[in-house]
């Protein structure tokens, strides 16, 4: 901590100890600097970014598809699995298709999708209500 002083003489105290005058917060009245080495300081600064970036997850959406007609233990298989990957984070998008003759019967797929967003309701909230797109209901489950 030297104080405050003129940019000449900070930049020369720098020079004479063989370092940089680096500016730290431009914003601050008046602005604050430090005499370091830049090279290193520049090495700090990117390996605090590269640490950061490591530690942000990504979130990946996952799709599990569906049948208005499921079995019982195809359901339970396909529940586990959206278990696993809300466990792990990422959304789960569960599509539900019909086909033929199944689009006249649609309240079977509403009540397949009620039916998982009642087994999933403990560790998830729904991101995207059920909509049907063409011949499909699509749903999003993001984790709480």
């Amino acid at each position: 901590m030297i104080g405050v002083l003129s940019t000449r003489d900070a930049i020369a105290r720098a020079y004479g100890v063989g370092l940089d005058l680096v500016e730290i917060s431009p914003n601050a009245e008046p602005p604050v600097a430090k005499i370091l080495d830049y090279g290193k300081f520049k090495y700090e600064q990117q390996k605090k970014r590269n640490e950061a970036r490591k530690k942000q997850k990504v979130v990946e959406i996952k799709e599990v598809k569906v049948r208005p007609n499921i079995d019982e233990n195809d359901y339970q298989v396909k529940l586990r699995a959206m278990k696993s990957f809300i466990g792990e984070g990422d959304k789960v998008k569960v599509t539900l298709r019909f086909r033929g003759r199944e689009m006249a019967h649609q309240e079977l797929g509403v009540k397949v999708l009620e039916r998982i967003r009642g087994d999933m309701e403990a560790d998830t909230k729904v991101e995207q209500m059920p909509k049907l797109e063409m011949r499909q209901m699509v749903m999003v489950l993001a984790p709480k």
